[in-house]
């Protein structure tokens, strides 16, 4: 196993980061010369460069965060009231569950694509719906408007992953043990004070590993926004950044200090929460 993990993530991330310290260009390896941090934060002739300097890197950082914030707050939310549904006796709950994860089971690309038709301003389903019903007067660019790209992408990630987080929350509710809820059927407590006091802290660790999984998905974001709103500031992620820099812009240097930047802060974020998540002491959080 960890020869595995050195040949297919330890060598690729220090090649990257050697790279990130060179001059190295897509047409001519080779020839890369040694920089130092230059690509990352530099100063010569009285001007700042590098890709800290960069005001599209740091868009990109925003559309990033603001990505994994809006999305993974609404996966979470939505897939566990899923979970709670499919966990419920109701009628064909096998059908509806094999339905929900449909979404999940779609590849990326092909979700794109379809979404892309959805909200196309003169041909979409969406805003025909929208028309009809009168809540928009005109049909909306919802994949060129600056204002609307950003929700548009986030729309069609959590119909894509909701199942992801429902699935594993799903899971974790089937391991709940029943005598706890019996005891709060005879002593009449309410469903909603037995959701917060016993389901909510019993399935906490497995929301956290759902979360987390999901946080690190969604920071590294490409092909979706890639597809759906290609080259555009208003929604370009890290990872769409980075790859710009490295195929279109053939500078193997500077895309890798922005993909070594982007492990960094991937690897930051996910400290930063499991940190902030374990239970405080004397009681839990």
């Amino acid at each position: 196993m960890l020869v595995a993990l050195l040949a297919v993530a330890a060598w690729p991330l220090a090649r990257t980061v050697w790279f990130s310290l060179t001059d190295a260009t897509l047409a001519d390896l080779g020839a890369a010369r040694f920089v130092g941090w230059d690509n990352y934060l530099a100063y010569r002739d009285g001007e700042w460069f590098g890709v800290l300097t960069d005001p599209v890197w740091w868009r990109s950082v925003r559309n990033t965060l603001w990505f994994v914030l809006i999305s993974v707050s609404l996966e979470t939310l939505l897939g566990l009231i899923t979970a709670l549904v499919l966990l419920a006796r109701i009628p064909a709950r096998p059908l509806l569950q094999a339905a929900v994860l449909l979404p999940w089971a779609i590849p990326t690309i092909v979700s794109a694509k379809m979404w892309g038709w959805l909200l196309h301003d003169q041909f979409g389903l969406v805003n025909d719906i929208l028309l009809s019903v009168g809540l928009i007067a005109r049909p909306l660019a919802w994949t060129a408007d600056p204002d609307l790209m950003l929700g548009a992408v986030i729309v069609a990630d959590v119909w894509k992953t909701t199942p992801f987080m429902a699935l594993l929350l799903l899971a974790a509710l089937h391991t709940l043990p029943r005598d706890c809820y019996e005891a709060a059927r005879v002593d009449g407590i309410h469903p909603v004070t037995v959701f917060f006091r016993i389901t909510l802290p019993l399935i906490r660790p497995a929301l956290i590993v759902a979360v987390v999984f999901r946080a690190l998905d969604a920071l590294r974001i490409f092909d979706l926004i890639y597809v759906l709103t290609p080259n555009s500031e208003y929604t370009m992620s890290m990872s769409v950044y980075a790859r710009q820099q490295l195929v279109d812009f053939q500078d193997v240097g500077y895309g890798s200090a922005a993909s070594t930047l982007l492990f960094f802060t991937i690897a930051l974020c996910t400290t930063l929460f499991l940190m902030l998540s374990r239970p405080t002491q004397g009681g839990k959080a």
